[in-house]
C-alpha cells in the first residue's frame, strides 16, 4: 500500500512492519517537498513518523481519540487522515491548516496551537466517556517541551488520582520545545535516553501475590511490605519512571520512538493497562533529514528552502524584521545596564533573546513553557530594582492573564511587556494571531500601552519603557519586517508618556491609527488625494493613555473621524477613542476600523488584510463611502 493510498487511518491495520516503514519514508518525502517549497515546520514532524503509524495500527480510529499536543508535530497524521492530496496547501489560504482543527477534520479531535493542553483534553475526554458508559481508548501526545508547563504537571497531578480512568499519554522525548528545554524535567529525561528500556514488571504483583493459593485471597502486612519494596527496587531503576509511578501512572519506557516494531508492541499492551499509563518514546527531531537532525532549532521551522542544500531559498533583500531590531537595541542598552534582564517563555529565537544570552548570559532568562511563570518571576526582579523585560509572543501572553494583573498590576511593578507577533501573524492562523492584546490590557488599572509606527519608533519606545518606573507597560509590535526607514545607532530619547503626533494634516477626515496602521493611514490619506480629499494622520503611540487633548480638538474641528488598528474593535484602541470623546460630550460620525467579532483563518498577512478590508485602498474606498453619506448615517458606526 502506498501513502497516497490511505484515507481512512484504519487502513494501517495489517500492515507489515516493512510496509509501515515504506510509508513513513513516503511521509518524510511529502512532508520534505511540502515544507521546502512553502515554508512551515519541519523537524516536530520528521520526528514523530514512526511514532504515529506505530500507535494508529493499534487503535480504532472510528471510536478512539487521539490527541495531539501542539498541531505541527501532527503533519503525519494530517497525510494519513485523508488529507494528503491537499497537503501541499499546507498554511495557505483555504488550504490545509498548520494546527489541528476540527473543522477541518473528524480525525482532529481536540484543536491545539498552544503546548502543554493536550493531557487535560484527553483526561476530560475519557472522564466524559465514563460517565456515558462508553469504552473508547483517549491517547494525548505530549513533547517533552511541553511537559514544562504547568498545565501538563496539573493534569498529570488529577489523572494520577484517577485509578479507573484510562488514559494513554504517550511522552514524545525529542529534547526540545523550540528553543532548547530548560528546567529540571528535561534534566531528567535527557538523563535516560541511553538508558536500557525498563518495563513496568510489578504492574500486575499484587494481583499475583493475591492468587498465591496459601494466602486466600488476602495479602498480610509482610507481603504487602515485600510488593513495596519490590517495586521501589524496580522503578529505583529508573527515575521518571519512580516519580511518574508515585503520581499514579503506570509508566513503560523510554522506548526507541523509531522503531516501528517496538512501538506497536509497546502500544498494544498499553492498552490493556487499567488507569493512567504514561509511555515515554525517544524521538529524534527532524529525523531522516540531516540538516535537521544537526540544527533543531533553526529547522524547527523554516521559510521555503532546497532541500539538497538545506539552505533558504533566496529572495529580495528586505528591511530589518522588527523582533532583530528589539533585540539590536536591547543588547545595546543592556550593555549600559546590568539592570536589564530579558525573559522568554522558551522561545528565544523567536524574539531575538538568543542574541542577548550569546552575548549577556546573566541578563537572560529561558523559564521554559511556562508563561505564568515568566510573568511573576519578572514582578518579582522588578520588586527588587531589576528592570525585567518579558518578550512574549501576543498570543502566548493571554496563557497568563491573572498574573499581569494579580501580580504585576495591582502592585504597580514595573515590569516591561514586549509583546512580539502582534495583530494579524499568517499563516499559523487562528490560535496564533495576537487580535486581543490591546483589548486584554487596556482595560487593566496602572497599564501603560504603546505600539510603534515603525521599526524606529520601537527603538524609542524600548528606551521609554525601560526608562518607565511608575508601574507596568507594554508595548506591541508585528511579525515580519519593517517598513524600510533609517534607525539609530544609539542615542534613542523616551517618548513622552501618553503623547501621540501629527503626520499629515488635512481639513475633510480625521485618521486616528495605532501601531501597524499608521502607515496604512498615510498611504490611504495619499490615496484621497486623488480624489481631492485631504486627510489629518495621527500617530497615536499610546492606546493608554489616549492623548484626547490632542485628538479631540481635531475631531471637532474636522468632524468626520475613522480610528484604524490591527487588533479585534471590541474592547480595542477605537473603542478607547470612542469612549474618551463620548466622555468629554463629544458626539462625532466615528468609525473604528479593525478585526471584527470573526476568527481570522491561516492566510498570507497580506491575503488576511484584504478579507478584512484592512488595505489602504479598501480604507480609501471605505471613507469615499462613509463621507458621501454621512448625511444618512448614524453618530457611532462600527467595521
Amino acid at each position: 500500500m502506498r501513502l497516497r493510498d490511505i484515507v481512512h487511518p484504519n487502513q494501517l491495520h495489517g500492515l507489515t512492519v516493512a510496509e509501515l516503514e515504506s510509508i513513513a519514508q513516503e511521509i518524510r518525502e511529502k512532508h520534505l517537498q511540502t515544507i521546502a517549497a512553502t515554508g512551515g515546520h519541519l523537524g516536530p514532524g520528521l520526528g514523530v513518523v514512526e511514532l504515529t503509524l506505530g500507535l494508529y495500527q493499534t487503535l480504532d480510529l472510528d471510536r478512539d481519540k487521539v490527541i495531539w499536543d501542539v498541531g505541527h508535530q501532527a503533519y503525519p497524521h494530517k497525510m494519513i487522515t485523508g488529507r494528503y492530496e491537499q497537503f501541499h496547501t499546507l498554511r495557505q489560504k483555504d488550504g490545509v491548516a498548520g494546527y489541528l482543527k476540527r473543522t477541518e477534520s473528524p480525525f482532529d479531535h481536540f484543536g491545539a496551537g498552544h503546548a502543554s493542553t493536550s493531557i487535560s483534553a484527553g483526561l476530560g475526554m475519557a472522564m466524559a466517556r465514563d460517565a456515558m458508559g462508553d469504552d473508547y481508548k483517549v491517547a494525548a501526545i505530549i513533547g517533552d517541551g511541553a511537559l514544562t508547563g504547568g498545565m501538563a504537571l496539573e493534569a498529570i497531578n488529577h489523572a494520577g488520582h484517577l485509578p479507573k480512568t484510562n488514559l494513554l499519554v504517550i511522552l514524545n522525548d525529542n529534547e526540545m520545545s523550540i528553543s532548547p528545554n530548560v528546567g529540571a524535567i528535561p534534566r531528567y529525561l535527557n538523563r535516560l535516553r541511553l538508558s536500557e528500556p525498563i518495563q513496568s514488571i510489578s504492574e500486575n504483583l499484587e494481583d499475583q501475590i493475591r492468587n498465591l493459593p496459601f494466602l486466600g485471597g488476602s495479602i498480610s502486612p509482610e507481603i504487602e511490605r515485600l510488593r513495596d519494596n519490590f517495586k521501589i527496587v524496580t522503578m529505583l531503576q529508573n527515575k521518571v519512571g519512580a516519580i511518574i509511578e508515585e503520581l499514579g501512572f503506570k509508566y513503560i519506557g523510554p522506548i526507541d520512538g523509531h522503531n516501528v516494531k517496538e512501538l506497536i508492541d509497546t502500544f498494544t499492551m498499553a492498552h490493556t493497562l487499567k488507569g493512567p499509563v504514561m509511555v515515554h518514546v525517544s524521538t529524534t527531531k527532524g529525523k531522516g533529514y540531516k540538516y535537521a537532525e544537526v540544527d533543531k532549532v533553526a529547522y524547527h521551522a523554516q521559510n521555503a528552502f532546497d532541500i539538497a542544500t538545506g539552505k533558504a531559498t533566496p529572495s529580495k533583500p528586505k528591511p530589518p524584521k522588527y523582533s532583530k531590531v528589539f533585540v539590536d537595541t536591547l543588547i545595546k542598552l543592556a550593555e549600559h545596564d546590568k539592570r536589564i534582564i530579558g525573559i522568554t517563555a522558551a522561545m528565544a529565537t523567536g524574539t531575538g533573546l538568543d542574541k542577548l544570552q550569546t552575548k549577556f548570559p546573566d541578563q537572560y532568562v529561558d523559564v521554559g513553557i511556562a508563561e505564568q511563570h515568566a510573568i511573576t518571576l519578572a514582578a518579582g526582579m522588578a520588586c527588587e530594582g531589576v528592570r525585567p523585560i518579558a518578550a512574549i509572543y501576543s498570543t502566548f501572553l493571554q496563557r497568563a492573564y491573572d498574573q499581569i494583573i494579580h501580580d504585576v498590576c495591582i502592585q504597580k511593578l514595573p515590569v516591561f511587556f514586549c509583546l512580539d507577533r502582534a495583530g494579524i501573524v499568517g499563516a499559523d492562523g487562528p490560535t496564533h494571531q495576537g487580535m486581543y492584546d490591546i483589548a486584554y490590557l487596556r482595560c487593566i488599572p496602572n497599564m501603560v500601552m504603546m505600539a510603534p509606527k515603525d521599526e524606529a519608533e520601537l527603538q524609542q519606545m524600548l528606551v521609554t519603557g525601560i526608562n518607565y518606573t511608575d508601574g507596568p507597560i507594554a508595548m506591541r509590535y508585528p511579525r515580519g519586517n519593517g517598513i524600510g526607514v533609517p534607525l539609530q545607532e544609539e542615542g534613542w530619547q523616551p517618548l513622552p508618556i501618553g503623547k501621540g503626533e501629527v503626520l499629515r494634516e488635512g481639513d475633510d477626515v480625521l485618521l486616528v491609527a495605532y501601531g501597524t496602521m499608521v502607515n496604512t493611514a498615510m498611504q490611504a490619506a495619499e490615496l484621497l488625494v486623488e480624489h481631492g480629499m485631504e486627510a489629518t494622520v495621527v500617530n497615536a503611540r499610546f492606546a493608554k493613555p489616549i492623548d484626547l487633548e490632542l485628538i479631540a480638538p481635531l475631531a471637532q474641528k474636522i468632524g468626520h473621524v475613522f480610528t484604524l488598528e490591527e487588533g479585534c474593535i471590541m474592547g480595542g484602541f477605537g473603542s478607547g477613542v470612542l469612549e474618551g470623546l463620548m466622555d468629554m460630550g463629544i458626539m462625532l460620525p466615528i468609525t473604528r476600523l479593525g478585526v471584527p467579532d470573526i476568527l481570522v483563518d491561516h492566510a498570507s498577512p497580506d491575503e488576511a488584510k484584504a478579507g478584512l478590508g484592512l488595505t489602504s485602498g479598501q480604507i480609501k474606498d471605505r471613507i469615499l463611502t462613509q463621507l458621501t453619506t454621512s448625511e444618512t448615517r448614524s453618530p457611532i458606526n462600527t467595521n
